[in-house]
């Protein structure tokens, strides 16, 4: 499986996913600044992903800055994770994972400067790792609702490459294959970035998963012809009542999905609840390059001039949702009570 990001020798190390499937390129981050280029780009992208270069990239920070004691430290660091926050902003997991080591630095504000940056690298470390961990127990978790002989259908790509390692919606699938079920993919192409033609369908053809590539506007009709048996997603927030951010064309998927009757499953791990929030009208929406949506491997396919849009999300609400799998178990309507007690269990 591909390591999606290491921290190695102070530099953060990823591979590009916008070359794939066609190159296997790494990109070598030096600086914080770096590390939110890559993000903002989408060389990095996966909410959980995002969480983990952040933090690797405060690391970063903390090692670049050179004060005499912990407030000239802190103002500085406070400074690099605002900038490094404003790089994507619905993946929830950017601003926990600045967060999570910013709280760090605080605890630690007794030890030497040249401590707390040790300290603050073991923590990205940490969080790289409990990310593989998270992933691989909610893959277990969530192979419990797939049936050997089932087609899953997934949108976006919540694979290894959008996590530290293993995925989440395609860790429920790699589970469900490791515990001998016979499972097959379609895998929406996710206009306009692609992810599951140039990601999903790239991952799971290393593995020799069985994979069948469609455009977003056929999952339709495969659903009509009673061949698909769930729909497995990933989330970027997840809203306290259960209302899911993810991928645009997601909330389409769930709609198509509840009107033929299959189940409807959301993966994530618990740093992605936003419990915070109501519900998912309060989860900002990022608007990406209308570029990206006007051209195809930098050709033009739509007139100059037109007017695009372009949300990078949408949401899908609660009651759509069949299940929402994560690390710690599985919660099933009323979501506000089920993701809270998830979110409290240690």
């Amino acid at each position: 499986m591909v390591k999606t990001i290491e921290y190695i020798d102070g530099v953060v190390r990823m591979i590009d996913q916008t070359r794939l499937p066609n190159e296997k390129v790494f990109v070598d981050c030096k600086t914080v600044e770096d590390v939110g280029h890559a993000i903002k780009t989408m060389i990095i992208r996966g909410a959980p992903a995002i969480g983990v270069a952040a933090a690797m990239g405060i690391s970063l920070a903390a090692d670049a800055i050179d004060a005499p004691d912990f407030d000239t430290f802190y103002a500085e660091l406070e400074t690099k994770c605002a900038a490094l926050g404003q790089s994507r902003p619905t993946a929830v997991n950017l601003a926990w994972a600045i967060e999570r080591m910013q709280r760090i630095a605080r605890d630690n504000s007794a030890m030497s400067v040249s401590d707390i940056k040790m300290r603050l690298k073991q923590e990205a470390l940490s969080i790289c790792e409990e990310d593989i961990s998270a992933n691989q127990a909610m893959g277990n978790h969530g192979q419990t609702l797939i049936a050997s002989g089932q087609t899953v259908l997934t949108h976006c790509n919540a694979g290894a490459l959008a996590t530290a390692g293993f995925g989440t919606a395609l860790g429920v699938i790699r589970a469900a294959i490791s515990a001998g079920k016979d499972i097959k993919v379609l895998a929406n192409e996710t206009r306009p970035f692609l992810q599951g033609a140039r990601l999903t369908a790239w991952e799971l053809k290393e593995e020799n998963i069985p994979v069948k590539l469609i455009t977003d506007n056929m999952c339709g009709f495969f659903m009509k012809k009673g061949e698909v048996d769930a729909v497995v997603v990933g989330a970027d927030r997840i809203a306290g009542n259960g209302d899911v951010a993810n991928k645009i064309g997601t909330y389409m998927v769930a709609v198509l999905a509840q009107k033929h009757n299959i189940p409807f499953y959301v993966a994530a791990p618990v740093s992605t609840l936003d419990l915070s929030l109501a519900s998912g009208d309060d989860i900002p929406i990022e608007e990406r390059s209308t570029e990206e949506v006007v051209t195809l491997n930098n050709k033009r396919i739509a007139p100059e001039d037109i007017e695009v849009a372009h949300p990078a999300f949408d949401i899908t609400p609660n009651e759509l949702v069949t299940a929402i799998i994560t690390e710690r178990g599985i919660a099933k309507p009323p979501f506000t009570q089920s993701l809270k007690q998830l979110a409290e269990k240690s």
